[in-house]
């Protein structure tokens, strides 16, 4: 298999790099080329072998001053997990009074992450 290139434009700070990404032919990093810090590499690495997000939504609740609470994930979690992530908020439920990071649910969909609150809300 021969290499390919990927291109990308690096967001792990402000400056937004263009970076060159050679690939083996077994997926493999072989090169990052553009970037002009250490972060530039350890994302291009990252985004090319196993791409992380950040996971935000609602879950219902329950005893509150409304009918939603805002949830995120404690840690980045698999690119390829979000839509499992969203279709898994649909059975959470919250009961308030609810403090801005408490563990809403401790392992958000086979991930082995904390899904935690990103609001306060008080009992009625």
């Amino acid at each position: 298999m021969e290499d390919f290139i990927r291109e990308m434009v690096c967001v792990a700070c402000p400056l937004g790099c263009a970076l060159r990404v050679t690939l083996d032919g077994a997926g493999n990093v072989a090169a990052v080329e553009g970037n002009t810090c250490k972060r530039g590499e350890s994302y291009a690495r990252s985004e090319c072998t196993n791409p992380l997000r950040s996971f935000t939504g609602t879950v219902r609740l329950e005893n509150g001053p409304g009918p939603l609470l805002s949830v995120k994930s404690a840690q980045p979690v698999p690119k390829a997990k979000l839509l499992d992530c969203a279709k898994a908020l649909k059975t959470v439920r919250a009961r308030a009074p609810v403090a801005v990071g408490d563990v809403i649910l401790p392992d958000l969909a086979g991930t082995g992450i904390a899904l935690v609150a990103t609001n306060r809300a008080a009992a009625t």
